[in-house]
Order: C-alpha cells, then structure tokens, then sequence
C-alpha cells in the first residue's frame, strides 16, 4: 500500500483539500452578526490588506527584482488571502470566549498553512511529505569517506564503451551516496552537492561520466536534492544499469540565494571561470571520472538552464553535452539595458561577445549535442527555449527538443532531467 508519506502534495486530494479548507476558514473568519463588522471592520482589513500585498508585489516585482520576472499572480493571491485571514482572527481576539478565540487563530494559521501548500503545489518543490521530512535528516557522507582514491579502476578498451566491460558486482550498493564539498575557484561559491552512484563504491571503479548540474535562481545546490529528488531518480536509473549513473556535481552558480552573476566573467562575478575551469579541475582530480570531453554534460533548470546553453558554447571544449531545462533566451537581469549596465558597466559590444544566442549565430558546434526541454504551460519561457532551440539546430548542434505538459515547476525540472537520463547514457557510454 502507498504509504502517506508518499501521498502527492502537488496535485490530487491534498492540494484540493487545503484550498477547500482554506476557503471555508476565511468564510468562517469574514462573518459576524454585527452591522459594525459588514459597514468599517470587514472593508479595512480587506482594503489594507490589498494594499500591503500590492505594495510588496511591486516592490519585488521593480524595486528589489531578485528575479528577472514578475511574482506569479495566484501567489499575490494566496499571500493576501492568507494575511487577511491573519488580520481577522487578531480583530476578533478582542471579543468571545477564550475556546472562541483560540479556534479563530487556528483557523487563520490554517490557511496560511494551505498558501504554503498552494505555494509549493504551484512550484513543486516538494512532491510528497517524505521530501519535506528529507529537509530535516543529514543524509550526507563526509567526502573523505564517499570518495576515498581507488585501488583499481576498471579499463575500457578503445572503441568500447563502460557498459560492454561492466559486471554488476556481488557486493554492489542498492543506493548511491550524497555528499557534500566546498569547490574552491575565481568564485565564492557555497559548497557543492554530490551524488556518487553505486558503482563508485565497488572495486574495482568505474570511471563514470558526470554531469555538472545548476539549480534555478533563486536557488541553492541542494534544491536538485529536494524539489529535483536527483538521488532518488539517480538510484532509480542506476538499478536498471547493474549500478552504473552519471557522477552529478551540483555546483553553485549563485554565491548567494537571490544573486544572479549571469554565468558570465563580468562586474558581478568570475562565475564562468569557475564553471569552465575551476569545477571540472576540481572533480578531475578528487574524483574518479571519465574525462573524455564526451562524457561531460552542463545541465540546469531555468537560470540554471541558461547557464547550461551559456558554457556549451563558451565551454566546449569541457562539456560535449548539455541539458537545457527551461532556460531563458538569453542571460538577463531584467531587461537587455539593466543586464549590460550591471555586468559591463554599459558595453552592450562585451555582452553581445559572449551571450550564447549572438555566439551561436557566427560559430558551429558539430561535436556539441544538448536537449532542450520546455513546459507547454510556461507563458514565460516556452516562446524562448524554442528560439535556443532552433539557434542551437542551426549552428549545426546534435539537438533534441521536448515539451512536457508543465509550467516553469519543480515537476517539469525532475521529468524533463530524469527523462533526459536514457539520452544521455547512450551518449556517454552507460548504455549499449
């Protein structure tokens, strides 16, 4: 039986029931007898919670911008609903009995609650109550113990690939291992996230392909582990392959939450440095790799997947492969003006040198393959990964185009990286 633990809290009885409840809740709270509460009380806390939400919309949305586009609407929505709810049962604290009271600040507590559900349903951060304990349980191994150096490694003759000579071994792990490790470089980047599937832990070792992976922005590394459920996913593919998966890296992009240096060497940062040298520098020499340029995938979600298309053209020499999850058209900040004013002090001639679509209109990359991957309902984006996707295809890129039947989510990041699993082992040699 499916344990409810495991129960979806993005679609199905459980969304739907928060925003029933939340529903009757706020019905419950906008009621009283009194002609006072119709004629002033009611409207003032409505008006004035309209106007607190629609002032921090707008400051997020143009003041503080710590994203390239607007607040989704049905956030604006559930935030007000859920701050008038709150307004409500403190107006209606000073009267009744105490059980009276208490039940009204349980139930405003309860729809704020179903905004967080509502919130998350809308992103898919977490599909299931198991990913929300998993924020709460250290599952990581010291990198020192997940990765110690090999005694022997396995050889691949030439013109085979690591699945014609791997054996499952006897003694093979079911689940990989998750660590952690700070990736020193010209960025001051948080620690990166790693998965090590099962077959790392065998001897002797395979040296397995990786996949440098980026989360969106806002973001951290650990975001893959949580709304991407990677490890989950990872072990899942690995069982079917006698314990073989890509070695994922989920380096940051970042520096901070909210930052956004554009992937680029510019003013806000030597973020491309970091990832076109520092990292694969890094990995080549503590981990155990496959380090033909074939065997190497950029890949991320939304500004992540920005990034992805960014270091396939600027990096390809490192990476032979990229996985393009909802990227933009091209690295922004807003606007293409806002963007060149804050990364090149106004010299639109160095951005154009190095955004990705002007690169791919006067260079070919006939040894580069990527996938694209779109969500049909991403208003935002669904318009520009087709354009990357066409500007990749006519600079002569192995590339590949799906559309999943999501938004710009967490649901449509984990299908469309899962997905792009069987494409990639093919490529780097984890499949016949």
């Amino acid at each position: 039986m499916l344990s409810p633990l495991d129960l979806s809290l993005v679609n199905g009885p459980i969304p739907t029931a928060a925003t029933v409840a939340a529903a009757v809740a706020l019905t419950y709270l906008a009621i009283r007898k009194t002609r006072t509460w119709w004629t002033r009380v009611l409207p003032i806390v409505v008006l004035a919670c309209a106007v607190v939400v629609s002032g921090l919309t707008y400051v997020v949305d143009h003041v503080w911008k710590p994203w390239p586009e607007p607040l989704p609407l049905i956030l604006t929505i559930w935030a007000g609903a859920a701050l008038a709810a709150l307004s409500l049962a403190a107006v209606r604290l000073r009267t009744g009995r105490w059980y009276v009271r208490v039940l009204n600040v349980l139930l405003a507590l309860g729809v704020a609650t179903s905004a967080m559900v509502a919130t998350n349903a809308h992103f898919g951060q977490y599909p299931n109550m198991r990913s929300v304990l998993d924020v709460f349980r250290n599952n990581r191994v010291d990198i020192d113990e997940a990765a110690p150096p090999p005694s022997t490694v396995v050889e691949v003759p030439a013109g085979k690939k690591l699945a014609d000579v791997w054996t499952r071994p006897a003694d093979l792990p079911d689940k990989g291992t998750v660590t952690e490790a700070p990736i020193p470089g010209a960025f001051p980047a948080r620690p990166a996230w790693i998965y090590l599937p099962p077959a790392y832990a065998t001897t002797p070792r395979p040296k397995l392909p990786v996949v440098v992976l980026l989360a969106g922005q806002p973001g951290h590394p650990r975001d893959w582990f949580d709304g991407g459920r990677v490890a989950d996913n990872l072990d899942a593919f690995a069982r079917a392959h006698d314990g073989l998966a890509p070695i994922v890296v989920v380096a940051d992009q970042l520096g901070a939450p909210t930052a956004n240096p554009l992937c680029l060497d510019s003013k806000l940062g030597q973020s491309e440095t970091y990832l076109a040298h520092d990292v694969p520098a890094w990995i080549k020499q503590r981990l155990t790799v496959d380090e033909r340029r074939e065997a190497w995938t950029i890949a991320g979600f939304s500004q992540g997947g920005t990034c992805a298309v960014q270091l396939a053209v600027r990096a390809p020499d490192v990476y032979g492969n990229f996985v393009a999850l909802a990227p933009q058209r091209e690295p922004t900040l807003g606007t293409r003006q806002e963007t060149v004013k804050a990364a090149f002090g106004g010299d639109e001639a160095a951005f154009l040198r190095v955004n990705p679509m002007d690169v791919l209109a006067r260079q070919r990359f006939p040894q580069t393959a990527g996938t694209i991957v779109a969500g049909r309902d991403d208003a935002t984006y669904r318009t520009a990964d087709a354009e990357v996707f066409e500007a990749c295809r006519k600079a002569g890129m192995d590339v590949l185009w799906k559309e999943l039947p999501n938004g710009h989510d967490w649901n449509m990041a984990r299908e469309g990286f899962f997905g792009s699993l069987p494409w990639l082992a093919g490529r780097t040699g984890l499949a016949r």
